[in-house]
């Protein structure tokens, strides 16, 4: 057997499956999904079973962790005394390959009874959960996709894909952002990257380089070799930035100007009006900005546009940002 070749057909098969589902999913189902998710006023319920409730499992916790309050209900369980878990209010989302599974068609008549919209994430649209259901994804793939035509791999990937664009689209439309993901990632690689702020990681105090505009070019060298950045703000006698000299200024200016480029002052060889940010900025957009921008180096600045910092791309890399 050769596995690398092993791998690239089974990854190229749920690639092809994934293809498959996304041109086969109907606009109104997809709308009317969406619909119910927006307007729910309770909480996202996943079921499921096996492997199709560890694909609901992590469902739940992409929205969940993306604004949109959901829990995962085991199906066994909730037949066995978990079904206070649900209120009305909520909306069910039921993941299940056959769509027969006898677990998740016993949960129907409660949910019925207690008028919960079931959307059915399924491979069979004529099954007893689609029937039963007031929304259906058709995630149906061929068996041949399927190791030995049996072994849940493509199907749960397809799964899982739905279920994760569907909370993309709720992110989308609920206009989520970084601070808002911050709060519900306070922990681990994510909250490092989240919670860290530019004022967290800028040179402030002494480490500032920062010099008048009337200064001399000789001056602006001495204060951006002593601080070691590459780089020093310009301000203006209220000591507001007005301008910033980075080392690609001065080789420009060198070219420019030659020898006599001693001799000028810091207003005459400044960047005017450079990007700034705020202390309070988290670090992943400052990291945003800076790739926008392409720039290694930003100024930070106070409501009153006075420096209080600098920022190094090399401090983002540091801090794990990146």
């Amino acid at each position: 057997m050769n596995i690398y070749e092993t791998v690239q057909e089974e990854l190229a098969k749920e690639a092809t499956a994934i293809q498959k589902v996304a041109k086969q999913l109907s606009k109104e189902s997809l709308e009317k999904a969406f619909d119910l998710l927006c307007k729910c006023k309770g909480k996202v319920v996943l079921t499921g079973m096996g492997k199709t409730g560890i694909i609901a499992r992590k469902i739940s916790a992409t929205l969940a962790s993306t604004g949109t309050t959901s829990i995962f209900l085991h199906a066994a369980e909730g037949i066995h005394g978990d079904l206070g878990m649900i209120e009305s209010g909520d909306v069910v989302i039921a993941v299940s390959n056959s769509g027969n599974t006898q677990e998740l068609i016993n949960l129907i008549p409660f949910l019925k009874f207690n008028y919960v919209p079931i959307i059915a994430i399924t491979g069979e649209p004529n099954s007893q959960l689609a029937k039963n259901s007031d929304v259906v994804l058709n995630c149906h793939i061929p068996k041949e996709l399927e190791p030995l035509g049996l072994v849940p791999t493509a199907s749960t990937t397809v799964a899982l894909a739905v279920g994760d664009a569907l909370a993309i689209a709720l992110l989308k439309h609920k206009n989520f952002q970084l601070k808002d993901l911050a709060k519900f990632h306070p922990g681990g690689t994510i909250g490092k990257k989240l919670l860290l702020r530019v004022s967290d990681l800028m040179h402030s105090g002494k480490e500032l380089p920062v010099i008048e505009e009337k200064a001399k070019m000789s001056e602006a060298i001495m204060e951006m070799t002593s601080k070691k950045l590459g780089c020093t703000a310009v301000t203006n006698k209220d000591g507001k930035l007005t301008g910033m000299i980075t080392d690609g200024d001065l080789r420009r200016q060198l070219h420019n100007k030659g020898n006599s480029l001693l001799s000028y002052t810091a207003k005459d060889c400044m960047t005017a009006n450079p990007k700034t940010l705020k202390p309070e900025v988290l670090a992943v957009e400052a990291l945003n900005l800076m790739e926008t921008y392409k720039i290694t180096m930003i100024p930070v600045v106070d409501e009153n546009n006075v420096p209080v910092g600098m920022l190094h791309m090399h401090d983002l890399i540091t801090a794990g940002v990146i």
